[in-house]
């Protein structure tokens, strides 16, 4: 692990009013996607034409959007909850054809099918959420290329409204509590870089010039144009966005300078690159990462005497089960492991002593669960009952309730955080507890708010964020500037830790560029 950081002056009143955060990580949403119409947000009635109109790759407004292409129900997993309507990519062809600007998913299923068509509680295909692509697709703020670099067509310009809203009730949260309509992911790109993003506000480095120091395959490494941002073409890519996804020469793993972006697999497990049994990793595979030492928030709260885990749902089914197809555990619950960002540290090494320790006391089960509106009995929910959560607590749904498309729906995902706020406001530490539910990236969804300038690696889009607490303003929607570090910063001050790296850099990049300070989610509070 390396040298930890210099700790923090910061200091702001009453942080110590709050005694347990518990950090709620679902999957694959932007704001606009989920939230765009909500009441008195910044959403989908704020956003120009700008952001709204979609360009094609030549830089001109498209007659209308693409098709999804290969359909709406393209690569679902076995087991997820399936479209009783699946739509091909001609149909949707003939409804996307015809406007370019947002619109809802539900008139899609609605333009080819008179059936049950209320795509809150199916899955539909996933879309490209990676580190350059949502670069590119953001356009230096003008959010108006997601449809031109999108492998899903016009899917990426889909919203989605409950009606009522008692279908999603996690709008019924967002309006006790609060609402922050400025919050972007950490990192630009996908679920690996931004769960980095969520432990220790670093991008994790493969370094030895890309050769795999295992002497196995070399991961790939990304071919990016000059301004170290767009990913170059082949030369078989399709001109415009009406006629194909895009095709580039290399969009891999590694960037150019040897950074992990793009989904890897950890080096301990569980681990799609592990054997059966989940006892070793194939560290010669081109995927593995290698182990990353960087200072995680863990190390600091362990360092200052603080208690604190990260609860996994599907944790120990993971660990008694062999990699499936797609880097999961099986088809359900779809365990993800590049979700669980401690097992990529040498620090949770299980075959060290301390290693093994380390995992012990820190990476937690939660249980299978095989109803989303039933919390399964599991260390997790003890804890809850008991009052012993420890003072910063983490949790990952497993993947079938997480809203990741492709293998989850919106609605199993909120009816599952839904028991859980529940379970969490009975619990006897509430009074002094704060929850943060929010999403680790936008999962390719448009978005019509630019994110801040800051560093290389982020912010990227923006996504849901809830504060709920005794202490929140309640009923309020909080248009602070967040991402995904503020939870970082909000630990950081609230326990006088040091301050990591990656946040320095985020803040002297931030004022380098003329924007704004991050907030750290006490502007969502009334602390005393």
């Amino acid at each position: 692990m390396a040298a930890l950081p210099v700790a923090s002056t910061e200091a702001a009143p009453r942080y110590d009013d709050i005694q347990t955060i518990v950090v709620i990580y679902a999957e694959n949403r932007s704001f606009d996607n989920l939230y765009g119409t909500f009441p008195g947000a910044n959403g989908l009635a704020q956003a120009s034409a700008v952001s709204a109109t979609q360009l094609d790759r030549d830089g001109k407004p498209m007659r209308g959007l693409p098709a999804v292409w290969g359909g709406t129900s393209d690569k679902v997993f076995q087991g997820a909850p399936a479209a009783p309507v699946s739509l091909t990519e001609g149909q949707t062809a003939t409804f996307l054809g015809s406007f370019n600007h947002p619109y809802d998913v539900a008139a899609l299923y609605q333009s080819a099918a008179s059936a049950d068509n209320d795509p809150l509680r199916y899955t539909n295909r996933d879309l490209y959420h990676r580190f350059y692509e949502n670069q590119m697709q953001i356009n230096g703020g003008a959010n108006n290329m997601f449809a031109a670099w999108a492998d899903s067509g016009g899917m990426t310009m889909g919203y989605f409204t409950p009606a009522p809203e008692a279908e999603l009730p996690l709008w019924d949260w967002a309006h006790q509590y609060v609402l922050a309509d400025n919050f972007f992911q950490g990192a630009f790109g996908g679920s690996f870089l931004n769960h980095f993003y969520l432990i220790c506000s670093c991008t994790p480095y493969y370094g030895n010039g890309g050769v795999n120091p295992n002497g196995g395959a070399n991961p790939g490494v990304s071919v990016v144009e000059p301004d170290g941002v767009t990913l170059t073409l082949a030369a078989n890519s399709p001109v415009s966005a009406l006629d194909g996804p895009p095709v580039f020469k290399l969009s891999g793993p590694l960037t150019p300078d040897f950074y992990a972006v793009n989904t890897m697999q950890p080096a301990y497990p569980p681990s799609g690159n592990a054997d059966d049994a989940q006892k070793s990793v194939k560290l010669t595979s081109a995927t593995t990462l290698t182990p990353q030492t960087e200072a995680t928030i863990g190390d600091l709260l362990t360092a200052a005497g603080v208690g604190w885990a990260y609860y996994a749902g599907a944790w120990d089914f993971a660990l008694s089960h062999p990699p499936f197809a797609a880097g999961v555990s099986a088809a359900v619950p779809n365990f993800q492991y590049h979700h669980q960002p401690f097992a990529y540290f040498a620090a949770f090494d299980p075959s060290t002593a301390a290693g093994a320790a380390n995992r012990a006391a820190h990476l937690l089960d939660a249980g299978v669960v095989t109803d989303p509106g039933v919390l399964p009995e599991s260390r997790f929910l003890t804890d809850i009952r008991n009052g012993s959560l420890p003072p910063v607590t983490f949790y990952k749904p497993q993947g079938s309730v997480n809203e990741h498309a492709v293998y989850a729906n919106i609605a199993d995902g909120d009816r599952h955080i839904d028991v859980l706020l529940k379970a969490l406001k009975a619990s006897p530490q509430w009074s002094h507890m704060l929850v943060v539910v929010t999403y680790d990236e936008f999962g390719g969804w448009w978005d019509h708010a630019a994110p801040p300038k800051a560093d290389r690696f982020g912010p990227g889009t923006r996504i849901p964020a809830l504060i709920i607490s005794p202490y929140a303003r309640r009923g309020t929607v909080d248009h602070t500037l967040y991402d995904t570090t503020s939870i970082l910063r909000f630990v950081t001050n609230r326990w006088q830790l040091p301050v990591l790296p990656g946040i320095a850099t985020r803040d002297a990049a931030l004022a380098a560029n003329g924007q704004p300070a991050m907030g750290d989610l006490t502007q969502a509070l009334e602390l005393p």
